[in-house]
């Protein structure tokens, strides 16, 4: 296990070095946009500018860096542990096959479902007083979303033998897709775009956000799913050397 962790983090870390580049090529250039709207909207309210605690500079700098990165190295750590958890369990095929199947049922499950609901937003969108409130519903729609993941597996496995692998899986993905429909309708809506704020800067802006966690779970999956396989490659070598 301990193997297996510190493969995921490294593989977490390389995949934030990727998705920094990303992020700084296309996503500075939409937040420096939303930073200047929402200067202009201060000075037509006659608002006085706040000091800036962190310079524009550092924060899209050594700031993204450091924050990409660390998500990144963490991300691959549970990456790691779901991964373990569930081959030979719920997958019975080669690592990099397993990798790349758990990386897309997360990127899914934990990023586009929770997303569809409450997508990502640039600077100058969302009230300050609400902030709380906001992110404890996108945490709580992301626990929705492994929950009834882990209903629908539950739920799936129960399938198998009566209507075979298939079919059970397209049961467990109309269940997974029924609950998590169920609580986005539940679950109140946010809309807090300030008027006059340019459309296209608010789909770049989460069309960037997007790029950045494909980026981070597909790198993630390709990397500890190599890196595993050519450990598999050099211990079958080895043992065809020792007879």
């Amino acid at each position: 296990m301990g193997n297996l962790l510190l493969r995921g983090m490294l593989a977490g870390l390389l995949a934030g070095f990727l998705a920094f580049g990303f992020a700084k090529v296309f996503g500075e250039p939409q937040v420096d946009r939303a930073i200047g709207f929402e200067e202009q909207a201060a000075k037509a309210k006659g608002e006085v500018e706040e000091p800036e605690i962190v310079s524009r500079a550092v924060q899209a700098s050594v700031g993204l860096f450091t924050g990409v990165t660390v998500v990144g190295t963490a991300m691959g750590g549970l990456f790691a542990l779901a991964f373990a958890f569930v081959n030979g369990r719920l997958l019975q095929v080669p690592p990099r096959a397993a990798a790349l199947i758990v990386a897309a049922v997360g990127f899914i499950v934990i990023y586009v479902v929770p997303d569809l609901k409450y997508p990502a937003n640039p600077p100058a969108v969302g009230s300050p007083e609400t902030i709380g409130y906001r992110t404890q519903l996108y945490f709580g729609m992301i626990v929705f979303s492994l929950a009834a993941l882990a209903i629908a597996i539950s739920a799936g496995r129960q399938f198998v033998a009566s209507w075979g692998t298939w079919n059970a899986v397209l049961l467990g993905a109309g269940i997974y897709i029924a609950l998590t429909s169920l609580a986005g309708y539940v679950l109140p809506t946010i809309n807090e775009v300030p008027e006059g704020f340019p459309a296209d800067l608010l789909w770049n802006f989460r069309i960037v956000a997007f790029g950045i966690q494909g980026i981070l779970w597909t790198a993630i999956a390709l990397i500890f799913g190599a890196s595993l396989e050519r450990e598999r490659s050099l211990i079958a070598s080895r043992t065809r050397e020792a007879h």
